[in-house]
């Protein structure tokens, strides 16, 4: 059987569901042919503090995921038959959302991206229309499929251990598993805009002064 049981469980989807999850078209951050799962940009060193709290929030994200995807894939292989170091991996990683990406998408949410978004409507680096939109949107959407995709998919885990019809619980499992590599590239699609074009904005556009600001409220931050 399953046993994700001990994992934290939340609702994370309602306390977000107003935010909408629009598909974004023509946005100012096409996504690369390729993103390497790697190291943060070369000039990491000349970045402002708050730029690289994030960035090594983001390092840390990677090892996780990178742990949870080949637990992920190896669950597949054995036929979706658990071991000890599977289910190590899976709860460890639906803990990390819970406790680190979660808390770490809502510091950018509250602090970064606000300021961030002005600044790019101010600048002319927006879409077309009415209400244009910016790559924090981008990032915004992202974070609510972090949320919705996670849920799904711990869920779906949870319902096919308590099923006792083999087929039914396959069914589940594949449909878990299709959410699960899904939210893995979608974290590391994200992670690479974030990096290599988000936060270079960020860094040239934003003020000594607004950055001061927004490490004040990192450093507060709980």
């Amino acid at each position: 059987m399953i046993d994700l049981k001990t994992i934290a469980k939340t609702d994370p989807i309602k306390r977000h569901v107003e935010k909408g999850l629009e598909q974004t078209e023509n946005t100012p951050m096409e996504p690369p042919a390729a993103y390497p799962l790697g190291s943060p940009p070369a000039d990491f060193e000349n970045l402002r503090k708050p730029l690289q709290i994030l960035m090594e929030e983001h390092q840390n994200a990677l090892q996780k995921t990178e742990k949870f995807e080949q637990a992920f894939l190896q669950f597949k292989a054995n036929g979706y038959q658990l071991d000890s170091t599977i289910n190590t991996a899976l709860k460890d990683f639906f803990s990390f959302l819970d406790n680190e990406l979660f808390p770490h998408n809502s510091k950018e949410e509250k602090m970064l991206f606000p300021v961030l978004h002005q600044k790019l409507i101010e600048t002319g680096e927006h879409g077309i229309g009415t209400n244009p939109k910016t790559a924090i949107d981008v990032m915004e959407d992202d974070h609510v499929k972090f949320i919705q995709l996670g849920t799904l998919t711990f869920n779906l885990l949870g319902l096919a251990a308590r099923l006792k019809d083999r087929t039914s619980q396959l069914f589940v499992l594949d449909t878990a598993y299709e959410n699960g590599r899904e939210l893995i590239e979608l974290l590391k699609l994200h992670i690479y805009r974030e990096d290599h074009t988000l936060f270079p904005l960020a860094q040239r556009l934003l003020s000594c002064d607004e950055f001061e600001s927004i490490e004040n409220k990192m450093l507060r931050y709980r």
